[in-house]
C-alpha cells in the first residue's frame, strides 16, 4: 500500500482552509452588484473602478443628490461620458431612490463566528 506524501496532506489542509475562508467573501461581492439595466455596465466602470459596489447599493438619494454626486465624482476623476451623464443618473436615482428600503448588509460566516464567541 502506497504512503501518502507528507507535504501532501499540510497542503490540502492549507487548499481547503483557504476555500472555506474565501467562500463568503465571494458571495458578499456577488450579493453587492450593481442590479441590471441599460447602464449597469457603465455605473460599474465609472463607480466600481475606484471603490465596492456596495458603497453605491447602500446609498439611498434623491434625483437631485445622485446628480450632485454624480457631478463630483466626474471631478473627482470618474470617467463618465457626457453623452451617458443622464441616463447614468436614471440608473441610480431610479435604482436607489430616498424611498427603497434601507440597505441591510448580509452577514458573513466570520460575523457570526464573531458573535458565537461572545
Amino acid at each position: 500500500m502506497l504512503k501518502p506524501s507528507p507535504v501532501f496532506k499540510p497542503s490540502l489542509i492549507a487548499a481547503l482552509l483557504l476555500a472555506s475562508l474565501a467562500a463568503p467573501l465571494l458571495r458578499a461581492q456577488s450579493d453587492s452588484e450593481l442590479p441590471a439595466g441599460p447602464m449597469q455596465a457603465k455605473a460599474t466602470t465609472a463607480c466600481a473602478e475606484c471603490h465596492e459596489a456596495r458603497i453605491i447599493v447602500q446609498q439611498r438619494l434623491s434625483k437631485a443628490a445622485w446628480t450632485k454626486e454624480v457631478d463630483k465624482m466626474t471631478k473627482w476623476g470618474a470617467l463618465v461620458d457626457p453623452q451617458d451623464r443622464d441616463a447614468l443618473i436614471d440608473y441610480l436615482s431610479t435604482n436607489f431612490t430616498a424611498d427603497k428600503p434601507p440597505y441591510v448588509a448580509e452577514h458573513t460566516q466570520v460575523g457570526s463566528i464573531k458573535k458565537q464567541k461572545k
